[in-house]
């Protein structure tokens, strides 16, 4: 019997599609979110009460008319919210995002696929849909971003399966007990959530006894200093023909789960990738040699660069470091990560849920780069846009590169100007 869920948040990129993944599986979804876009539009145009406002009002009146279930919120949602206060105060079971989507696929008896990893979670879910849709697998899914080729979220009642990209943030991926785990990479990171390489670590390797399967690489397995028994360790990558040495790494991980998990032949997920249209921010183009992609940690400017490379002989990179206190923890592996960059327009660090530590300069950061003659700081200006302009002109790769502001800040100055 469907239960009655509230979602605090619905104009989110993740809680919004997990509401039409809800009611799709038989539950009554209503939910808020502060202000409208088209996330909240679209739902309300699916028949999904909305209300833009977050004092608890709608809430409790909600609650009053048919009592809710669920109360369902991110993990950025503050302890003093209104709306969880709200749902504490009536009693009401509170949850994070994972927990729902871990009781659905439980109680419709689906096969977890789960992307996990430090990078390259978003285009390896990506490619797992995109591939399982051309080879006309039905499948439900969950991807953490915007898709070209479909909505971030589906529920298919025919499916067998249910894709999913799982974030080690806040410890999310251990809500899960996938049939697959495809572990894309280990690198430590977040450590607001994990203060040592070892709590990480440990992390990932609890996940993968919560798993019936594993493919992962070799160097990972070694990284975390253990390989289960029921894993699939591999050394290198398949032919494929995708631009990009992460691409190719991310797209035999595909290769090998589909061919574990429904007998697939190698050459037919070949084909299949090999029309993949790519995820909305990761080496997106926007225009003539200009391309923005959402990474921010060294391991993943590296990898993009060196895509970058196989499209063009000389890459310009525009870099917004993302979070002050990451950057303490990243700052030494920043050594080789730029080589592939002729140029390098180094932007102030990006702050969210930030401690008390000094703010890390560009300067300071960029300290530690060995072909630091090819890095200058720079600010979202007009001056940086006229750079930009310039080398365009002269035919080089412009490629912005961070998950703050600089995305919306580039696509405004093409809006701009055209």
């Amino acid at each position: 019997m469907g239960m009655n869920i509230y979602f605090s948040g619905l104009g989110g990129v993740a809680i919004g599609p997990l509401a039409e993944i809800a009611r799709d599986a038989g539950h009554t979804v209503a939910g808020s979110d502060l202000a409208e876009n088209l996330m909240t539009e679209q739902l309300r145009n699916a028949g999904i009460a909305v209300s833009i406002g977050q004092d608890g009002s709608f809430l409790r009146a909600s609650h009053e008319a048919l009592p809710i279930d669920w109360f369902v919120h991110t993990s950025a949602l503050p302890d003093d919210h209104p709306e969880l206060l709200a749902a504490q105060e009536l009693g009401i079971r509170t949850a994070k995002r994972d927990e729902l989507l871990a009781m659905i696929i439980q109680e419709k008896g689906l096969k977890l696929i789960a992307v996990a990893g430090t990078h390259g979670k978003t285009t390896t879910t990506g490619m797992l849909i995109w591939s399982m849709q051309q080879l006309g697998i039905p499948i439900s899914y969950s991807v953490g971003t915007t898709l070209t080729f479909g909505p971030s979220g589906v529920f298919n009642p025919e499916s067998e399966y249910f894709v999913y990209e799982c974030d080690e943030y806040d410890h999310n991926f251990l809500h899960f007990f996938p049939t697959v785990a495809v572990i894309t990479s280990i690198d430590y990171d977040h450590p607001d959530t994990y203060p040592t390489e070892q709590q990480y670590k440990e992390a990932f390797i609890q996940f993968l006894r919560q798993s019936d399967h594993t493919i992962m690489w070799r160097a990972d397995a070694d990284f975390i200093g253990t390989t289960p028994e029921n894993a699939w360790v591999l050394e290198r990558p398949s032919a494929l023909t995708l631009v990009g040495e992460h691409n190719r790494r991310n797209g035999t991980l595909v290769v090998k789960a589909l061919e574990y998990l429904t007998q697939t032949p190698e050459p037919e997920v070949y084909e299949a990738l090999a029309s993949f249209p790519g995820t909305d921010r990761r080496f997106e183009k926007l225009a003539d040699n200009l391309y923005t992609d959402y990474g921010h940690h060294p391991e993943e400017i590296a990898a993009t660069l060196q895509m970058a490379r196989e499209v063009s002989d000389h890459v310009v990179l525009v870099y917004q470091p993302h979070q002050n206190k990451r950057q303490y923890a990243i700052r030494e592996q920043y050594k080789d990560a730029f080589l592939a960059a002729e140029k390098v327009y180094w932007l102030p660090t990006y702050l969210s849920r930030e401690d008390d530590r000094a703010i890390l300069t560009p300067s300071e950061l960029a300290g530690a780069v060995s072909n630091k003659a090819a890095v200058q700081t720079a600010e979202l200006s007009d001056e940086l846009w006229t750079a930009i302009t310039n080398d365009r002109a002269e035919g080089k790769l412009v490629l912005c590169m961070g998950a703050g502001t600089i995305d919306e800040w580039v696509r405004q100055q093409l809006l701009a100007r055209s």
